[in-house]
């Protein structure tokens, strides 16, 4: 046994000793105010949820599993006998709730621990003994455990787990870090998930249970600790400083699941949807800090930081198979000003037969209003509808043909702009519906007679194009007022609250949003009128993705007049776009890229435990990849590459890929235009 190992094990025994007395009293035990909580959760999910929320025996089950996956996602700690102790559980969580009896989670949470626990000790033993790996083997490590049954006796978490430690030395390995390099990164990470884990309180217990509770009802239903509530106020009065993203749990991942518009890492370039993040450091050299099986909230505590200060993050992009593509990002951590979220315009000229066409592009990032000044009295304000305004009467001066308005990533906000702002666009009428939990239906719409605008008109959307974007795509869809364009939007047609508790607060789901046609937006988004290539993979990032999302419905429609009829001619515009995506090189790599993360993604289930075998496998999907990258390159007349690199490291690109889904909408818009024309001459 290595020195190391014999001070680790004098270590503990000492701690043995010291609390043999006291074992009662190290046991975490959920406090009054935390019973309290529990039964205002359970009145709050009962009476005020929309999903009108029965909490019985059916439901205690759903949500006895959901517990079980917050706490051992991938079934790596518990065993089969320990979820059986506790089955006693399954059809009283509802009970446990309404009389505040909050033990028995406490009980099933300890189990977990002292399995977790025991096996981070057994982890830093191994590495203490030394690791000694050959990488000859034909063994194989399976990637997602969440549906794998529970491990029968410790035996078999044992050979999971020793091949789990192969395979992170293997990754380690292969990104060229020597045998006692190895050995100290993994150490290191253990060890700081074996700290984090002994750190844990009864706040952080009830918040895992609490979890379990409110995602077992819908994804955006969440139980919020005093000081989770405290840092959610902190974000809404966007005084938060850090690097502009919003993270999800990914089993035991952290990934990006948007970016803030204009915010630090948008800005930089170096982030993208579903990139997951496995090492966080700060500026001056510091380590980055392992955060693979981290929870999210620790995640984002080591990402904040003030003002100026740069954040160090071990990035693996979203398409990489393997964590052996990770790579080191530096953000500049800042806050987000509306300027750099204000709507911005262009214009594009697309050559036609019967001339040149102009087509202003209007970027809209989020649906923002300066509530300050709005409350303030001022008659200035900054909003979306008044900048989006002020480019299109600029546009109008400069002549356009049509006016395109790209929603891509933009992923909602204020209700009342996306609101006014089809306002701009349309002669008065409703917008959207809102139905409550009762089943109350309150009708929005615009109310000012006259347009701005009433030319050819477009909407670019894309996956991340959610709740008040999907708002304004359906109603433009709706009218018949103009063309949707790009992929189908996120999913989000649900309203939450946020209301206080005795201890914390919850934000409860406590509406839906539908559109004038009556069809909800929630989880189907909005359809496009003529579909792109997909950029962001729609299994991994969306409503449609997230666990107990609410389903799709209808209402009924309301009375509303079309403003036109696009549909009329979305043969021969789907036609028209079909014959330029297929010989355009970047809409050719962009189907290609999608197809094959598809296929790479069901296909990709398990990985080699042997070196060489490992290697074949990542260099024949790198080969694939660089493949398709180099035909996209050699049909734009530029050098190819000898290895495969981001893509956001490029510097030579004559059209960025995502800029190709701008001028193929302004294209298509042009047709449109054309089109219109003609049939508006011919009626005269």
């Amino acid at each position: 046994m290595s020195l190391l190992a014999v001070i680790r094990h004098s270590a503990i025994l000492l701690a043995l000793v010291l609390l043999t007395s006291n074992v009662a009293l190290a046991k975490i035990q959920p406090s009054e105010a935390q019973r309290q909580a529990a039964v205002e959760v359970a009145d709050s999910l009962r009476y005020g949820h929309y999903a009108d929320a029965t909490l019985d025996d059916e439901w205690s089950r759903v949500a006895f599993e959901r517990y079980l996956d917050v706490l051992d996602g991938q079934r790596a700690f518990l065993l089969g006998s320990d979820v059986d102790d506790f089955r006693h559980l399954e059809e009283r969580i509802d009970d446990m709730l309404f009389e505040g009896e909050l033990a028995p989670a406490y009980e099933l949470y300890q189990r977990y621990h002292d399995r977790a626990e025991s096996r981070f000790e057994w982890l830093l033993d191994k590495i203490d003994e030394g690791l000694g790996y050959t990488y000859e083997t034909d063994m194989r490590l399976e990637l997602d455990r969440s549906e794998a049954p529970w491990a029968e006796n410790q035996e078999e978490l044992d050979e999971l787990w020793r091949k789990r430690l192969k395979n992170a030395a293997l990754t380690l390995d292969i990104t060229g870090q020597d045998e006692e390099q190895v050995e100290t990164n993994l150490r290191q990470r253990y060890e700081g998930q074996l700290s984090r884990l002994r750190q844990t309180n009864g706040e952080d217990v009830f918040g895992l249970f609490m979890a379990a509770v409110t995602s077992s009802i819908d994804p955006h239903t969440e139980y919020l600790s005093p000081r989770q509530g405290e840092s959610f106020d902190i974000q809404m009065r966007l005084s938060l400083e850090g690097i502009g993203a919003m993270l999800q749990s990914d089993g035991e991942y952290v990934k990006v699941s948007s970016l803030v518009p204009g915010g630090p890492a948008d800005r930089a370039g170096v982030l993208e949807p579903a990139d997951r993040i496995i090492g966080v450091g700060q500026e001056d050299g510091e380590e980055i800090v392992n955060v693979v099986g981290m929870r999210l909230d620790e995640v984002v505590d080591l990402i904040r930081g003030p003002k100026g200060s740069v954040v160090r993050l071990e990035v693996v992009p979203a398409e990489a198979m393997d964590m052996t593509r990770s790579h080191e990002v530096e953000i500049t951590r800042d806050t987000v000003d509306l300027e750099d979220q204000a709507a911005q315009g262009e214009i594009i000229e697309v050559e036609r037969d019967d001339g040149m066409k102009r087509i202003g592009v209007i970027k809209i990032p989020t649906f923002y209003v300066d509530f300050d000044a709005w409350q303030a009295g001022e008659e200035e304000f900054r909003s979306t509808t008044r900048d989006v305004a002020r480019e299109v009467e600029r546009l109008k001066e400069e002549g356009i043909d049509g006016i395109m308005l790209d929603l891509r990533n933009n992923g909602g906000g204020a209700l009342q702009e996306a609101n006014s702002l089809i306002g701009l666009f349309i002669d008065r009428g409703p917008t959207v519906q809102v139905r409550d939990a009762r089943g109350r239906i309150s009708l929005y719409g615009d109310t000012e007679a006259g347009t701005l605008y009433d030319g050819p008109l477009a909407v670019l959307v894309n996956r991340l194009s959610a709740s008040a974007s999907e708002i304004f795509a359906g109603a433009i869809q709706d009218y018949g007022r103009g063309l949707v364009l790009g992929n189908a939007t996120f999913g989000k047609g649900t309203v939450q609250t946020l209301s206080d508790l005795s201890h914390g607060q919850i934000k409860l789901t406590r509406a839906k949003f539908y559109r004038i046609s009556g069809e909800s937006t929630q989880h189907r988004g909005v359809e496009p009128d003529i579909l792109f290539p997909n950029l962001v993979d729609p299994e991994r990032i969306g409503e449609s993705s997230l666990d107990n999302a609410l389903e799709w419905d209808t209402v009924q429609e309301v009375q509303y007049r079309h403003y036109g009829e696009p549909w009329e001619y979305l043969e021969t515009l789907r036609s028209r776009h079909r014959e330029r995506a297929d010989t355009h090189p970047n809409f050719v790599f962009l189907e290609q890229r999608a197809d094959m993360a598809r296929r790479l993604r069901e296909e990709h289930t398990s990985v080699s435990l042997d070196r060489e075998q490992r290697q074949r496998e990542v260099e024949a999907r790198d080969a694939e990849q660089l493949s398709l990258e180099n035909e996209r390159r050699d049909a734009l007349g530029l050098d190819l590459l000898e290895e495969l690199i981001d893509a956001r490291d490029e510097d030579d690109e004559e059209e960025p890929v995502e800029r190709v889904q701008v001028t193929e909408a302004a294209a298509i818009l042009a047709d449109y235009a054309e089109l219109t024309q003609r049939r508006m001459a011919s009626r005269f």
